[in-house]
């Protein structure tokens, strides 16, 4: 039990340490930070993230958001948010990249 402890400790460590280098901060921890600071600025609900990418500066989050509830749901109107977040986990910005309805299915490449 002690020595389970310690290496809680120690991963701590060296967690602090990669997110102060943007290296150990991963996808999954970005995209939830994006979404919490995303949803308390914007006050709406987040649909869902579409995409995460790594950039020079961090981390790029999209994030689908429910810009006007509307019955059927299926006419709701959403918006992909893009998320620039730092190799520390903070919010440097976002903006609204696109909006579209809920059925709307747009002409993707990838």
């Amino acid at each position: 039990m002690a020595s389970g402890k310690t290496s809680d400790k120690t991963s701590d460590k060296t967690s602090d340490k990669g997110s102060e280098s943007g290296r150990r901060l991963g996808a999954g921890a970005v995209a939830r930070t994006a979404v919490d600071e995303l949803a308390g600025l914007t006050g709406r609900e987040i649909e869902g993230v579409v995409g995460v990418e790594r950039s020079e500066d961090g981390w790029v989050v999209e994030i689908d958001v429910v810009e006007l509830r509307r019955t059927p749901t299926s006419t709701d109107v959403l918006a992909t948010y893009e998320v620039e977040v730092d190799g520390d986990g903070e919010l440097m910005g976002y903006r609204r990249t696109r909006r579209f309805g809920r059925g709307q299915v747009s002409g993707e490449s990838r």
